[in-house]
């Protein structure tokens, strides 16, 4: 086999971006917070934490994530996380941002949903820690839509609230109060498209 043949061979294997432009139905913006008290000192502590062991976080019985290369690795940015949803759905994500206080992963082709979901440790206006979740996404075809509707939107919505849940136990904090949780229909802005990542907490109008 000739080392063309071969680099073609690898490159077919690598799976595209599903970017929410691309899906089907409605656009939404899911938002979990939840605010942390007794953890890590800052922002930036408890989001080393996270990218440290992003894979111990969710709830295993909705999705199980799986480090593409070594589970003990801090997630960089180009990294692949597979996925096992509801325990029998297999679809992945690739991390296409990342900074001191945030983590943004995309969708790959296959996955029931199109689009990004972003994580951010931060401080609310009482100085507080909080951790956030917000994804902006639709579903990358018509009968995942459907699936969604029926029984995606309670999956979803208990693995994230478990996910934060889990990342106050494992940083030796608690809650303050439950997971608030927000969900709106939104219009398509330049990040929803191909082009340079961002996180969802960043608004590009111009798509």
């Amino acid at each position: 086999m000739s080392g063309a043949t071969l680099k073609s061979e690898v490159k077919s294997e690598i799976k595209r971006v599903a970017y929410a432009a691309s899906g089907s139905g409605p656009l939404f913006q899911r938002d979990y917070e939840g605010v942390i008290e007794g953890g890590p000192s800052s922002p930036e502590e408890l989001a080393k934490l996270v990218r440290d062991r992003f894979v111990d976080f969710a709830p295993p019985e909705t999705a199980a994530f799986q480090h593409a290369d070594e589970r003990g690795k801090p997630l960089e940015v180009g990294d692949e996380l597979k996925i096992r949803i509801g325990g029998f759905m297999p679809c992945e994500v690739r991390v296409v941002q990342m900074d001191d206080t945030t983590l943004t992963l995309r969708t790959l082709e296959g996955h029931p949903e199109a689009g990004r979901i972003s994580f951010r440790a931060g401080r609310d206006d009482q100085g507080r820690l909080t951790f956030q979740i917000r994804s902006r996404a639709r579903s990358s075809r018509l009968v995942h839509f459907l699936g969604f509707l029926f029984l995606g939107r309670a999956m979803q919505a208990r693995c994230w609230i478990r996910f934060i849940g889990r990342v106050s136990e494992i940083c030796s904090g608690r809650l303050v109060g439950p997971v608030r949780v927000r969900t709106q229909k939104v219009a398509e802005d330049a990040s929803d498209c191909e082009g340079k990542d961002f996180s969802t907490f960043e608004c590009h109008p111009g798509a």
